[in-house]
């Protein structure tokens, strides 16, 4: 059991025609995932490294069995592409896209209300189930099959995360870098009910942010739900109340969303809190053994 991508796992690229969807794509490829086919309007016919192109999701779907969706598509038409291929009933959709205005992301979300796609994004790494399938821009040499689940706000901060896995001599089942936009479609309570199911995964690492209840709802599906442990970092304990620090979805108002308030109440639901990014592969490491 693998969480939502394997070895099997048949892509498909949205944006496949511009730089960052061909640099991305290819490095996936040398990876060993199985990108199938590319979508680009009016592009019908032309190829990629050997990968066909279509002019539709559906279209590449039908052709190719393709279940998922990575998107590299700019950020005024990534809402539309991202309909798109929920509308073509494709498994998972991944959005790599930053700085999809949230009235568009709001629609997205209204859009998917009632349908089985699950969407992982926007403004986020992708997800990866190392030595099968790389879906997204994350470095893939720093990733090492093993049972520990990563789920993070952050890009930066979860290839530092999983580095120090591997370092310490563990590896990862499956990490998740759900993106830290105000709308996003994969949450940490989402992933974490993943974790929990995966038969391949023993203890998950959970980094957050300020701003938002995310991690909150987390820690209570962790105490009621988990018999997995799960290791927190909060990012943004300096941050002022008010100011806006990395993500559109990190801001501190009205007192909530502290990394302190963040990390108390994790503390309290059984998670073992790091107070340092630099200790989670030291905490991953106590956990499991």
């Amino acid at each position: 059991m693998s969480v939502l991508v394997d070895k099997h796992t048949k892509v498909l690229t949205q944006g496949i025609t511009g730089k960052t969807g061909q640099f991305h794509t290819k490095a996936c490829l040398e990876y060993g995932t199985q990108v199938v086919a590319g979508v680009t309007p009016g592009k019908e016919g032309e190829s990629f490294e050997g990968i066909p192109i279509f002019n539709t999701v559906a279209a590449a779907k039908a052709e190719t069995g393709a279940t998922v969706s990575v998107i590299y598509v700019p950020a005024p038409f990534a809402a539309d592409a991202i309909m798109e291929a929920v509308d073509a009933e494709l498994d998972l959709v991944v959005c790599i896209t930053e700085g999809i205005p949230v009235c568009d992301m709001a629609k997205v979300s209204e859009f998917m209300q009632g349908r089985e796609t699950c969407l992982i994004g926007p403004n986020c790494p992708g997800i990866i189930t190392p030595d099968a399938c790389k879906i997204g821009i994350m470095p893939g040499n720093i990733h090492k099959h093993g049972r520990i689940g990563v789920v993070s706000r952050s890009g930066t901060l979860t290839y530092e995360a999983v580095d120090q896995i591997t370092r310490s001599g563990l590896g990862q089942s499956t990490c998740i870098g759900i993106g830290g936009d105000p709308i996003i479609g994969t949450t940490h309570l989402d992933a974490l009910a993943l974790f929990q199911a995966d038969s391949e995964t023993d203890a998950v690492v959970m980094i957050g942010e300020i701003g938002g209840e995310s991690e909150e709802e987390a820690a209570d599906f962790i105490q009621t739900y988990m018999d997995k442990p799960v290791v927190a970092f909060i990012a943004g304990a300096t941050a002022p109340p008010g100011r806006r620090m990395g993500h559109a979805g990190a801001i501190i108002s009205g007192g909530h969303g502290t990394a302190k308030g963040k990390m108390d109440y994790l503390s309290s639901c059984g998670v073992r809190v790091v107070s340092s990014l630099t200790h989670i592969g030291e905490a991953v490491k106590e956990i499991v053994s």
